[in-house]
């Protein structure tokens, strides 16, 4: 276990159909309420236990974590545990203009933005209908600025819905020290539709990127870093593949996840999790709460990925947990 990612919001202020659609998630959908969410102590608390394990690299998540308030003192708190290395943050970039030097100051790292798509109209649908483009594009020029780097772009792509625009984030971000990572679209969740045609392979985005501007692969800078990474020939920046379903990396996960109301899940597809914030808010000592969390990550036997065509023809498959509840 290295990296652990840690929801603080449920809520988001887009409603993506991949994610959060919203004819599931409308005006009336009861999200957690404040005193269910864990506080800043705790989640601080349980981040110092994972950092005991071996946890190195922590990850801001949503919903849009940009949402919960004071944001930059969680950082703060996060950034000064003994064994954390690096404190980054995912967003979807529209609340970022806003915060970006605050959490810098605060000692935030680095900041990943989700951008689907450059093309207004596709960006439009794909967010659910908000007309936020600029904000997000200026959400990146003031993290960039920031020194919130290096400042990574992950576009999720679809057939036939935003891969006609896969090269236009290439170009417009070539150069610039911003990382674009194509993510092959995946069944998280439980809503979204996912069929396999909708998937473009990571080799097929690959081959009409390298035909117009060259690659060569780089190595991994860790074991269990989950893109496949390379460099533009021409010296001018990178890019990168997030393979999931093409080819699966269950073997080497280095990754743990705490939902905004405390429940662990060792795997992005988990149908199951397990509660700390109960025993935590019961007087739990530090000794327990290690040993709940040891104990489940050591017999975890997540294979998704790999199993995906055998799991998704089961009758008997249970309901993953949804994307927004863990932070992807």
């Amino acid at each position: 276990m290295h990296d652990l990612r840690i929801s603080v919001m449920d809520r988001c202020n887009f409603r993506c159909p991949y994610c959060m659609p919203r004819e599931t998630f409308h005006d009336s959908y009861r999200f957690l309420k404040s005193a269910e969410r864990l506080s800043f102590e705790e989640i601080t608390r349980l981040a110092r236990l994972f950092a005991a394990l071996g946890v190195r690299k922590l990850r801001i998540t949503g919903g849009e974590p940009l949402l919960r308030a004071n944001l930059a003192d969680l950082v703060g708190d996060l950034t000064a545990l003994p064994g954390i290395e690096d404190v980054a943050l995912t967003t979807n970039g529209v609340l970022l203009a806003k915060y970006a030097s605050e959490l810098k100051a605060a000692g935030l790292a680095r900041v990943t933005v989700s951008l689907d798509s450059l093309d207004p109209t596709v960006f439009r649908d794909l967010c659910g209908g908000f007309e936020e483009l600029e904000a997000v594009l200026a959400g990146i020029e003031h993290a960039h600025r920031a020194g919130l780097t290096p400042l990574k772009v992950n576009t999720v792509i679809q057939r036939g819905v935003n891969d006609a625009g896969a090269l236009d984030l290439a170009a417009r971000f070539r150069g610039t020290g911003v990382v674009v990572r194509y993510i092959e679209y995946m069944d998280v969740g439980n809503r979204n539709h996912w069929r396999p045609e909708l998937v473009v392979p990571s080799a097929e985005l690959h081959a009409r990127i390298h035909a117009r501007w060259p690659l060569v692969p780089l190595d991994r800078t860790y074991v269990g870093e989950v893109a496949q990474r390379h460099a533009y020939a021409d010296g001018r920046g990178e890019i990168g593949f997030i393979s999931s379903v093409s080819q699966p990396f269950c073997g080497d996960c280095s990754r743990a996840r705490l939902s905004s109301d405390g429940v662990l899940y060792t795997c992005l597809f988990a149908t199951h999790g397990l509660d700390l914030r109960a025993p935590l808010r019961a007087g739990a000592d530090d000794e327990e709460l290690l040993e709940l969390i040891r104990n489940r990550w050591t017999v975890r036997a997540d294979r998704y990925s790999e199993l995906r065509a055998t799991l998704r023809a089961s009758a008997a498959q249970e309901p993953k947990v949804e994307m927004n509840y863990i932070g992807g």
